[in-house]
């Protein structure tokens, strides 16, 4: 017999523009077990890149982020979130334009939707970003995971301009912010 504890995990699903950036973040951070890039809050089930890339799915680029809340707390990961992307253009990170790049989080409960508000409050009302957070707080009703070539994007393309010029720099940013809630094996 082992008294090996059972770990309760969480689900968070998140929209900030590219979810390549928001996935090579998430997955360095310590107790996140897994990150799904993939497509939330439309309305076709199982919809392709393409399908999303023309904006009328009403799907958001998303990730899908299991954690274990007795390491990291929903807090946390909206800490990051809010650190690491816009969220005061509408439909907006970058370059990237349109409905799918907006920042929103899919609450999956209401825990989830009372801290989510609370931490706009906050944002807003501590003036933060110098102007308002324009974050959606909807209720997750779905989740696609991305084509397979999605997945993992930063680690397998590492030479890609878009990794170079866009994700990399601001991973480093990221690590340099929150180098003491990194995984060990990314210090």
């Amino acid at each position: 017999m082992t008294n090996e504890k059972t770990i309760t995990t969480e689900i968070a699903t998140l929209g900030g523009g590219c979810f390549w950036c928001t996935e090579a973040i998430y997955k360095e951070l310590k107790g996140v077990i897994s990150v799904t890039s993939g497509y939330s809050g439309g309305e076709i089930i199982n919809p392709s890149y393409r399908e999303v890339c023309s904006g009328r799915t009403g799907h958001a680029e998303a990730v899908e982020i299991e954690f274990n809340p007795e390491v990291l707390s929903f807090v946390e990961i909206l800490e990051v979130f809010f650190a690491t992307h816009d969220p005061t253009t509408l439909n907006r990170q970058g370059g990237d334009t349109g409905t799918q790049y907006r920042s929103v989080i899919f609450y999956h409960n209401d825990r989830q939707k009372q801290i989510a508000e609370a931490v706009i409050t906050q944002l807003n009302s501590g003036q933060i970003f110098g102007t308002k957070v324009v974050t959606e707080v909807s209720p997750w009703t779905n989740f696609f995971p991305a084509e397979e070539y999605h997945q993992d994007y930063l680690q397998n393309n590492p030479s890609q301009g878009y990794c170079q010029f866009v994700i990399i720099p601001k991973l480093e940013k990221f690590r340099d912010v929150f180098k003491d809630r990194l995984k060990s094996s990314v210090k």
